[in-house]
């Protein structure tokens, strides 16, 4: 079958060793996707070969043994992953993303994180949902954060909390990094799609948590990093972009281009019911709804792609993305998700009833992209009310996080 990848995904799928990896472990990620959603969780072997493959270094500094790949990388190989599986992507996706948020603490911070291994995996909530008590040298905080994907496997957790002063008032809200053994870990992802990345809740309980490592949220959102060893470009990148919103894009964009090869593979052996063809393929109007659902994907391959190189290409250049252009690359993944989500409809109808037979796995990529796609992070209408108010000149805020 010819390759219609765009001429972007072969030129950014080639050069870098992350991503032929990334693609090297397709297979064997989908081979084991199965397993992995019923233990609601990433099998061992799964987790190993991620791990062997450097997937979870990809945002971890280079002075530490990290390949700080730009965020079009980890973009890129969020998606090439969820051409396998999408709970490995994700799990990915996030944990780099959090990797990447830990760069921009103290260099203590980092050291303990990443100082003797690299591969630690991160998990973590902003949300928050906490209490914080001001005391020597830090802070003591207690508080339950939904949903901390990967948490399974994490040693390092990334939790939000109010920051008080010493006479309790409230004056930030800050993030702090608690390694696994001051927290626990509670069974409550039960959802109907992306069943394996293990989205629980975690539960500290007066926790001490030393001044090294807290950051500022409102800070790093202004991309007022206290960065004391950048090493480079990729801590300057946009922090909401970089957290989360690019990579979960990506992760549908990979969801949305295996749903399509599985089509276009079963159409050449799959009759179409109640009329003379033997081969879906051979349907006009099969024809035209496949092509319909490639183009949205490729659209939000487009639309990905601008919101990534531009975030990448300010943190080359040293700037910090003004709040327009922040937004526009928020409205750029979020469309890219809506664009995925229509197109996998499209396929689900195109396949016909099969598409949500238990043995096909077409039936676990739309739970996927479904449960993913609302995310609160890219939500398609305040993200256009947002996007909206900004072309217009409206001052008036509706979230903190542009």
């Amino acid at each position: 079958m010819a390759d219609i990848r765009t001429e972007n995904e072969r030129l950014s799928s080639e050069p870098s060793a992350p991503l032929r990896t990334a693609r090297e472990l397709v297979p064997l990620l989908a081979r084991d996707a199965g397993q992995g959603e019923r233990d609601r969780r990433l099998t061992d072997e799964t987790v190993e070969l991620l791990t062997t493959g450097g997937m979870f270094r990809l945002a971890v500094p280079k002075r530490y043994g990290g390949h700080e790949v730009s965020l079009s990388t980890l973009a890129d190989a969020s998606a090439t992953l969820a051409e396998g599986d999408g709970s490995a992507a994700w799990v990915v996706a996030v944990g780099n993303s959090l990797a990447w948020v830990t760069s921009l603490f103290p260099e203590q911070a980092q050291d303990e994180v990443f100082g003797t291994d690299p591969d630690t995996r991160i998990s973590g909530v902003l949300t928050p949902s906490a209490t914080a008590e001001r005391v020597d040298g830090g802070y003591r905080v207690s508080g339950r954060w939904h949903y901390a994907s990967g948490s399974w496997h994490a040693g390092w957790s990334v939790i939000g909390f109010p920051v008080p002063d010493s006479t309790g008032e409230i004056v930030d809200q800050g993030m702090a990094l608690i390694p696994a053994a001051d927290y626990t870990v509670e069974d409550t992802w039960f959802v109907a799609g992306m069943r394996a990345t293990g989205s629980n809740c975690l539960v500290a309980q007066d926790v001490f948590v030393p001044d090294h490592r807290v950051v500022s949220v409102p800070k790093a959102m202004a991309g007022d990093y206290p960065v004391q060893r950048s090493g480079g470009s990729h801590p300057r990148s946009a922090f909401v972009q970089f957290l989360t919103a690019a990579p979960l894009a990506a992760t549908q964009l990979g969801l949305g281009r295996a749903a399509l090869e599985l089509v276009r593979n079963k159409s050449a052996e799959k009759a179409i019911t109640f009329t003379y063809f033997e081969k879906q393929r051979d349907s006009t109007a099969f024809q035209l709804r496949v092509a319909e659902a490639a183009q949205k994907i490729d659209t939000a391959h487009l639309h990905v792609h601008r919101a990534t190189t531009g975030i990448d290409g300010a943190a080359r250049r040293g700037e910090a993305l003004d709040p327009l252009r922040r937004i526009q690359a928020r409205a750029d993944l979020s469309g890219a998700i809506g664009h995925v989500t229509e197109a996998i409809d499209i396929l689900l109808t195109a396949h016909g009833a099969a598409s949500f037979a238990d043995t096909n796995p077409l039936q676990r990529i739309w739970r996927d992209s479904a449960v993913s796609a609302r995310h609160a992070i890219l939500h398609p209408s305040m993200i256009k009310e947002i996007y909206g108010k900004a072309l217009l000149g409206v001052e008036e805020q509706i979230s903190p996080l542009i």
